[in-house]
Parts: C-alpha cells; sequence; structure tokens
C-alpha cells in the first residue's frame, strides 16, 4: 500500500546574501514527506538541515521552489491550490502566521519556554491561538503533560525550576498541543544529557506510533535511530536515503525481545551514514 503525502518540496533553494557574497545553502532540493512517517533528516554541518526545517514548516521561506501541503481541512484558494494540496509558499505572512499555528509544530534546540510562566501556562498560551474554551484546553494540557511525566505538583512550576529535560518535554507538549499534521523537531535532545536524551526521544517515539508524523533534525545515531527514513543532505542537496522500517527498541538492551532486529538496524543504519562520509 502506497503512503499518503503530507507535504511536497519542489525545487526548493535557499540563498543567503552578506554585502556581496551569496550562500546558496538548499539547492533545487525535491522532498515528500508521508503521514505516519518519523523523518529523520542528518548530514555534516553547514548541509542546510536547519534551514530545510525551517522552509519545510512555514518558519522561513525559501527563495525559490514550492512546499504543498496535503490537509484536508485547509480551504482551497484557484489561487494558491495545486491539485489536492495547497502552495504555503504562496501565503503571505498572516496566512502563513495561521497555518503553522493550525498544522505545524515545533520542538526547538532550546525550548524557549517563558520564564515568567508556569510549565501549564507555557501550553496553554499556545492552546489558546487556536481555542478560547479554557477548560477544555486545561484539562488536554494537563492530561498530555501528565503523558510525558510531568507531575501534577509541577504544572504550576516556573521553567527555572524545573530540571532541562522537564523543560523540553514541555516544549514537546506545546508543539502538540494544537495536533498538528507535522511535528518538526530540531535537535530535540541536542542540549540534554544521556537519561533526558532517552526520555525525549521515548516521547517523540510515542506520538509517533499514535500516528504523528514527524520530521526531526539530529547530528546523533541514538536519536536517528527512532526514525523510520533517513534523508542525508550534502552541500544543500539530498545525497540518499534509507528505508530504516520502524523502531524495535535499544539494541544494546538485553531484555529487548527484538535485540537482534534492532542490532542489524543499527549496522544498517551505521552503514549509511559511513557511506555518506559522515
Amino acid at each position: 500500500m502506497s503512503k499518503e503525502k503530507i507535504l511536497s518540496a519542489k525545487d526548493l533553494s535557499k540563498t543567503f546574501s552578506n554585502e556581496s557574497v551569496q550562500q546558496h545553502v538548499l539547492k533545487n532540493l525535491n522532498l515528500d514527506v508521508y503521514k505516519g512517517d518519523f523523518t529523520v533528516v542528518m548530514g555534516n554541518s553547514g548541509s542546510g538541515k536547519s534551514t530545510l526545517l525551517y522552509a519545510l514548516s512555514g518558519m522561513d521561506r525559501p527563495t525559490l521552489g514550492s512546499i504543498t501541503y496535503f490537509v484536508d481541512d485547509i480551504k482551497k484558494d484557484k489561487k494558491e491550490s495545486t491539485g489536492d494540496g495547497i502552495e504555503i509558499s504562496k501565503f503571505n505572512n498572516d496566512k502563513l502566521a495561521l497555518f503553522r499555528r493550525n498544522h505545524a509544530g515545533f520542538v526547538f534546540q532550546q525550548n524557549y519556554l517563558n520564564d515568567s510562566m508556569s510549565a501549564l501556562d507555557n501550553v496553554m498560551v499556545s492552546g489558546l491561538l487556536q481555542t478560547k474554551d479554557r477548560k477544555a484546553l486545561a484539562a488536554k494540557s494537563k492530561e498530555l503533560l501528565s503523558k510525558v511525566e510531568i507531575e501534577e505538583n509541577d504544572w504550576r512550576k516556573f521553567p527555572s525550576q524545573l530540571s532541562g529535560g522537564q523543560q523540553q518535554r514541555v516544549a514537546v507538549v506545546r508543539g502538540v498541543i494544537n495536533d498538528p499534521e507535522v511535528l518538526f523537531a530540531d535537535e530535540p535532545t541536542g542540549a540534554l544529557n544521556s537519561q533526558n536524551t532517552i526520555n525525549v526521544l521515548n516521547i517523540l517515539s510515542d506520538l509517533n506510533n499514535s500516528g504523528q508524523s514527524i520530521v526531526m533534525v539530529t547530528h546523533t545515531i541514538k536519536a536517528a535511530e527512532r526514525g523510520n527514513r533517513i534523508i542525508y543532505l550534502s552541500d544543500g542537496v539530498i545525497s540518499d536515503e534509507l528505508d530504516l522500517g520502524e523502531y524495535v527498541g535499544d539494541y544494546k538492551d538485553e531484555k529487548n525481545p527484538d535485540q537482534e532486529k534492532a542490532i542489524e538496524r543499527h549496522r544498517k543504519l551505521k552503514d549509511f551514514l559511513q557511506e555518506q562520509g559522515w
């Protein structure tokens, strides 16, 4: 069965200009993202990973090319529709902001929580952009915080009173509070220690298992192993990709009933990355 496409980037280019110098970060890049996939974007520093993520999510505009989403409840416009999709690269700033609010979530390496708001309020303030039903939103926010193991006595704490891992878990909840079609994550574990890294990756895996489409940039094998599809960028273009299959647990875990599959999956990813010169 063929997968359902959720977004498509065609001939995507991004150029940054600094006085007389132009830096071509993305170069006529083509990429389809599919519903329910956990897509991981890897590549050496400067390859264009984060630039691609920002363009796909609508947080930045490409210099050239198109980004089309296939989302059922976006009203079609003759000037913007492409087949059964809609091209967000043609949106003005206001319409693009509305699109991001309703259809794209984002988790950054730094959590960017508001220090003057509690953990619960940091989540709810994003949700209030979409709904004014505070009671229902509060209930949903508390349920999600509980799912990522933020205890009730921590809901009213300020970010400075939480650990780094707790802060990032709150940031993940903030990213999914509006039920985005795609959750974008830019090095979401880059500022965390080993245990908190595992905790956040487990949350992302759980979200994906429940049907959440995810596109994540990472520079580590540990994080990349959570994906089922690996995209490798080199100098602004996709040099290759790997179908890794579903995540079957930690390959180092001797109690993992699928340890042999996990070991083979780990080897497959390492071989792929070595072929790319990673």
